[in-house]
């Protein structure tokens, strides 16, 4: 057996795990858990990089010793660096307020039906191309000489060498899918400068080594590679999905839900992009053609409004609730900032005409209602889209862990849910890194051994979709 310490970056926390993996057996072990904590600063919302970069030095010193390192993280956001290599400032939280309106400006230059044929990628306001153009005319941006994406950042700062990881940079609205390359002519027609960005690296590349510096300070014994991972946390989860053919709909859940199907190649038709589908890549040249929905954001927002309740007592609360009294679009743009959450929940029910949730249970109903809706109509939607049937839904990420939100999925898709692995991002990471150092296989291989040693869950849908049917007209016609 070998180890491989994985970074993997959330929205409100870090950690490193430890995956030892042999022929037939994977388990992991968390080393170190640290907390992300964004910083609101005069300028705006920012990311406190630093602090992350601290709790990875934490996370490998009480990881002991591994044969590589891999990293993973949220997607589209990235550090500039100047002409020394030095960290041009924090970087820029995606939910920062900086992009809103740079959509209409992009699409004045490239119209939206266009910049989809091209790149494949939905509508996000936050997407990496979006944040560039609004940061076009500052300071920073025009003293910068290198681009990273986030866990391309933390991997420089660990081995001195710059990469950006192929999965990730399908995030940034500047790939096109087919090629799997830089969209130069979008890029161009925007004033990008795509010389920013350092070459594109694929999941399993060699990464570097770590500097002398990191292993005097973390006790390691070099050398110590890093490996090039799905370094999109989505695509390392979508590696780790146990499915045992291609007749599978996933559902990466956590901050955000990700739904989707993996697919062999982009749907880039109008009506894929007026559904708002993005073609993200994973791996072994596969495309993750999924739907982006608010996810548990929703639950934890209104879960710290409320001071903290414990989340046990407040699921089996909303399991007593009438099922669909009132739902809320869970992809609403509307939902994307921070703060009021239960407010916004209400607010958006009464303007639909709804009975108004008040309690804590009634809203946690309306938003785990809500949520299986979404995941309903964008396996639906990816399905009719895609010409791609499925058969199972997977559930994998934070989400397993709500078995509500697991049940009420299979009620509204009417198919069986698998939910598990929780840590399918780590697991995915720590994977990739075994396949590039020769102990393990295919990607099947990789699923097969995930789907013997994880513990899975299995739920099967109840009650008719009928019901669920009626909540979506509902929804529709708002």
């Amino acid at each position: 057996m070998r180890s491989y310490a994985a970074v993997d970056l959330g929205a409100s926390s870090g950690r490193v795990m430890v995956g030892r993996v042999g022929p037939d057996s994977l388990v992991l072990a968390e080393a170190h858990r640290f907390p992300n904590r964004p910083v609101r600063v005069p300028e705006g919302l920012r990311w406190d990089v630093l602090s992350l970069y601290a709790g990875v030095l934490d996370g490998l010193r009480a990881a002991g010793r591994v044969d590589s390192v891999g990293i993973d993280s949220w997607a589209v956001d990235y550090g500039l660096l100047d002409a020394d290599g030095a960290l041009l400032g924090n970087p820029v939280h995606y939910r920062d307020a900086r992009t809103e309106g740079v959509a209409e400006q992009v699409w004045a230059t490239v119209p939206a039906a266009e910049l989809y044929a091209a790149t494949g990628l939905q509508y996000a306001p936050f997407n990496t191309l979006y944040q560039l153009t609004a940061a076009a005319s500052s300071a920073q941006l025009a003293q910068a000489r290198r681009l990273l994406l986030i866990p391309d950042l933390l991997t420089y700062w660990l081995t001195g060498e710059q990469g950006t990881e192929l999965t990730n940079a399908s995030t940034t609205q500047l790939i096109d899918p087919r090629t799997r390359d830089w969209s130069y002519d979008v890029a161009a027609r925007l004033g990008i400068d795509l010389t920013l960005f350092a070459p594109l690296r694929r999941p399993g590349d060699p990464a570097g080594l770590l500097r002398a510096e990191v292993l005097a300070e973390t006790g390691l014994t070099g050398p110590v590679p890093m490996t090039a991972v799905g370094s999109h946390d989505t695509a390392s989860a979508v590696a780790a999905v146990p499915a045992a053919g291609e007749r599978f709909a996933y559902i990466c859940t956590g901050t955000w839900s990700l739904a989707g199907l993996e697919l062999a190649a982009p749907v880039l038709t109008e009506e894929s992009r007026a559904a708002n589908f993005t073609n993200e890549l994973g791996l072994d040249g596969t495309v993750r053609y999924l739907r982006n929905i608010m996810g548990l954001w929703l639950l934890q927002e209104c879960v710290r409004a409320w001071g903290e309740p414990e989340l046990g007592g407040l699921l089996r609360a909303a399991t007593a609730v009438p099922a669909l009294r009132s739902v809320v679009d869970a992809g609403d743009a509307a939902f994307l900032a921070p703060g009021r959450m239960p407010e916004r929940i209400a607010d958006a029910c009464r303007a639909s005409g709804q009975p108004v949730p008040t309690s804590p249970a009634e809203i946690t109903r309306c938003i785990l209602d809500s949520l299986a809706l979404a995941h309903r109509r964008a396996i639906e939607d990816a399905v009719r889209l895609a010409d791609h049937p499925v058969d199972v839904v997977h559930i994998v990420g934070g989400g397993t862990r709500n078995a509500l939100l697991c049940q009420l999925t299979a009620d509204a898709c009417g198919l069986p849910v698998v939910a598990g692995p929780t840590e399918a991002a780590t697991l995915g990471n720590v994977l990739v890194q075994a396949r590039a150092h020769g102990l393990a296989g295919d990607r099947a291989a990789l699923r097969r051994l995930i789907a013997r040693t994880q513990p899975l869950t299995r739920y099967a849908p109840q009650g008719g979709t009928e019901r669920w049917r009626a909540a979506q007209a509902r929804l529709a016609a708002r």
